[in-house]
């Protein structure tokens, strides 16, 4: 093997073939990676190494699915193929066709190939991933006599490339659709937050189930849903499928039974336990058929009621708002009153309580009158946010 190539790879569908260890990174949101990172230590694999933007770690096949099942907070698993110096078409070229595709993808399957660049002497992603697809496919065909179609919408193998500093990193993606996709949310509210920077969010408050959670601004609900999938002990990837299903080397019966295994492990919520409010009805009626579609119909309730409503049932419990930040929705000047508003409903109304406000504004967060216990970054896409905890006595 070339010291320019260090390939790891699944192998051919063969009873017999020795599980191989798999080097893979978990693409995480800006901010939770050190969840992340916890997230797969207790899942069980090795060398977990958080990074910016995802952690590395090592695993078997068994390891890859249990990690694309229960992971809340990544985006995607890849698992690396080749690592090798690029700066220029052909050095490209030649680092993608070493590597032994015939294995991996037969010329009945589809492929696409996604790109990201940083720093590199390659600088259009598009000729990238066109180089890379042509090195794929002249492989294939070298060996086989002919060669796989491109599918760019629902591809039997997805091909990553990673181009930094001239270093190129070759990986499949094991999950195909991005981990955030859980299948219960069908619909999208103006500003959704998605469901890994929730599942994140949820995290960080340290709430494990054992008191109430409730939220006041809870728009389509993907923050009690995902609380819901925390405490109830469901996987987040359980109701869809997953890139490693199409590959050669897809286990059915491991698979089967780790999800056998999820669902063993699953248990009823209580009565009050979640609770979400919202004063838009379009909002909840899609909250409440999230929260049905991720199995929790009659155990996640939702209430109609404006912030100044809002009062939580309990001695104690942890309330999560999430409120516009001014950058895609709503005025600034007119947030100023919402925020201030936010501040007298915790103030006034969650006493015992502990509050977080994730918010992309810290000028806003300023009219909330109450001084942050905590603050952990966190990123919602682009925007820069801050988690802030509230001790309320």
């Amino acid at each position: 093997m070339s010291e320019k190539n260090h390939i790891l790879r699944p192998g051919p569908r063969q009873a017999q073939r020795p599980d191989p260890k798999m080097t893979c990174f978990a693409a995480v949101p800006r901010g939770a990676e050190e969840i992340a990172a916890h997230e797969l230590e207790q899942l069980g694999v090795g060398e977990v190494a958080a990074g910016r933007g995802g952690v590395a770690f090592t695993c078997n096949r068994e390891g890859l699915y249990r990690a694309n099942l229960w992971l809340r907070t990544a985006s995607r698993v890849l698992v690396q193929l080749a690592l090798f110096p690029c700066s220029s078409p052909e050095e490209l070229y030649a680092g993608v066709h070493a590597i032994p595709w015939q294995e991996l993808i037969t010329p009945a399957m589809t492929l696409a190939v996604d790109c990201s660049l940083r720093d590199s002497a390659l600088t259009h992603s598009g000729f990238v991933a066109l180089k890379t697809k042509d090195a794929v496919v002249d492989r294939i065909r070298e060996a086989c006599g002919s060669r796989p179609s491109v599918d760019t919408a629902a591809p039997d193998v997805r091909i990553n490339v990673h181009l930094s500093k001239n270093v190129c990193t070759v990986s499949l993606d094991s999950s195909g659709d991005a981990l955030d996709r859980r299948g219960y949310r069908l619909e999208r509210n103006e500003a959704p937050m998605r469901e890994t920077l929730a599942a994140a969010v949820v995290a960080l408050t340290g709430w494990d189930g054992s008191i109430p959670l409730a939220d006041p601004m809870c728009g389509s609900g993907t923050i009690p849903v995902e609380a819901a999938l925390l405490a109830a002990r469901v996987p987040p990837g359980l109701k869809r499928s997953f890139g490693f299903e199409r590959w050669q080397d897809f286990d059915e019966r491991v698979w089967k039974r780790l999800l056998r295994e999820a669902e063993s492990g699953m248990q009823r919520l209580p009565l009050g336990l979640i609770t979400g409010y919202d004063r838009d009805s379009r909002a909840l009626a899609l909250a409440a058929r999230n929260a049905a579609l991720a199995g929790f119909e009659g155990q996640v309730h939702f209430f109609h009621a404006a912030l100044e409503e809002f009062r939580p049932e309990g001695d104690k419990g942890v309330v999560i708002i999430n409120p516009p930040y001014g950058k895609r929705l709503g005025d600034e000047d007119e947030l100023r009153e919402l925020y201030c508003q936010i501040g007298d409903v915790l103030k006034k109304r969650c006493r015992g309580w502990t509050g977080f406000i994730l918010t992309g504004n810290l000028e806003l967060a300023k009219y909330i009158g109450l001084k942050a216990s905590r603050r952990y970054v966190l990123f919602n896409g682009p925007i820069e946010c801050r988690l802030l905890k509230y001790e309320l006595y």
